[in-house]
């Protein structure tokens, strides 16, 4: 009976939240209903994977819900928990008071920000590329893509809550709302590690006067909001700050784990120095980020939305490809930022389909214990797609002039 009133209480709001965002959005009357009708597609999409159970979610995400519930809800978030940071257990503290199963409690939150996930991302590419086609293509696009529904409705995971977040920082800045900007990037950095990814993007935003300095500041205030809850309530600052430490230090025994990285393609059982590999992988995302921050720095004069929304796709797509230790999930900034910048212009969509399949070989190998085809052939396919964005970018910058509303082709 109870998981009945929940599951009508998660479809309501569902399609209750969509809506109302929808007639926000101001669209034509045609375009509405196409967003209505895909939202109840996406909605039914997702409702029957919503019973499944994997390994995290047994192993890990569970426990800490009955951990919550045996010792206090609230107060026990003073002990360590996991290797999540403490905004997220802020979550699954306040589901320890619910009577419904964390199963679904959990997904439901995953619902939740897969719909604010579709929402900014349709709102970003509206800024980007205008049109009024834009705003409902990218909405559906991301709430349909096959990696986003199943990192939350099937696999459980909160990719899309940190992923929305700096989406919605990066159409704050490209809208001119650059504080606001800032502190939602601190909030979506205290949520996940990996949105470390995308904050040099924000140094871009800097010099090409999108934002000060001083809007930059407020990135550790947002960020210490977010983990005052858990200060207060006795949680050591040191034991906060050491969570994303600990996650860098886990998972060494192997360069890759089911992502489709550089390092999927050394063949398995091969005898390699893993730790000399593993810098050269770390130095290369490194040269990646400064030769992408000095590139443009150069071209700083002449920067339009469209140039910074393809920096992003750099990215998104370059850091985790050269970064040894890469999960089966990091690119998931890749699978969302590739399709709204494939919005723009039909002939882009290779990118979004290449960077789509490789990621959801990570997927098909954690959850069906097996692989759909070689990680090495995503590799490939996120290798071409970071050379063929890359590309892009450095021919639409041999424009000569400045575009302040990025209207140029790309």
């Amino acid at each position: 009976m109870a998981l009945n009133i929940l599951l009508v209480i998660v479809l309501a709001a569902w399609l209750c939240l969509g809506a109302f965002f929808l007639v926000r959005a101001k669209l034509e009357a045609k375009y509405f209903y196409v967003c209505l009708a895909v939202l109840v597609l996406a909605l039914a999409v997702r409702f029957p994977m919503l019973s499944h159970q994997t390994y995290d979610y047994q192993d890990f995400l569970s426990p800490w819900v009955q951990f919550f519930r045996e010792n206090g809800g609230f107060r026990a978030l003073r002990q360590p928990l996991g290797d999540y940071n403490v905004p997220y257990l802020y979550f699954l503290a306040a589901f320890s008071y619910l009577p419904f199963s964390e199963l679904y409690l959990i997904k439901t939150l995953s619902l939740a920000f897969d719909l604010l996930l579709a929402f900014t991302g349709a709102r970003l590419a509206r800024r980007v590329f205008g049109g009024p086609y834009v705003y409902p293509a990218a909405f559906s696009i991301l709430l349909l893509l096959p990696t986003v529904a199943l990192n939350g409705a099937y696999w459980g995971q909160c990719d899309s809550l940190y992923a929305s977040l700096t989406l919605l920082a990066l159409a704050d800045a490209l809208e001119d709302h650059p504080a606001r900007s800032v502190i939602w990037l601190g909030i979506a950095f205290s949520f996940k590690l990996q949105t470390i990814f995308l904050i040099p993007l924000w140094c871009v935003l800097w010099y090409s006067k999108r934002l000060k300095f001083r809007h930059l500041c407020l990135f550790p205030v947002s960020y210490f909001a977010a983990i005052l809850p858990a200060l207060l309530l006795g949680r050591p600052l040191l034991s906060i700050l050491g969570v994303y430490f600990q996650q860098a230090g886990q998972y060494h025994d192997r360069l890759t784990l089911n992502a489709p990285s550089l390092f999927a393609l050394i063949p398995y059982g091969a005898e390699v120095n893993a730790d000399l590999l593993a810098k050269l992988g770390i130095g290369a995302a490194f040269l990646l980020v400064l030769g992408l921050l000095t590139w443009l720095f150069f071209c700083r004069c002449r920067l339009t939305v469209q140039h910074i929304l393809t920096a992003a796709l750099i990215l998104a797509i370059g850091v985790p490809l050269f970064l040894p230790y890469m999960h089966d999930r990091y690119f998931f900034f890749a699978d969302v930022l590739s399709a709204v910048w494939a919005v723009g212009a039909y002939r882009r969509a290779p990118v979004p389909v290449c960077v789509q399949i490789a990621s959801y070989g990570g997927y098909h190998a954690y959850l069906l214990l097996r692989y759909a085809f070689p990680m090495a052939w995503g590799a490939w396919l996120m290798l071409i797609s970071l050379t063929a964005v890359t590309v892009s970018l450095g021919l639409s910058l041999r424009t000569k002039h400045r575009d302040p509303e990025g209207t140029s082709n790309l």
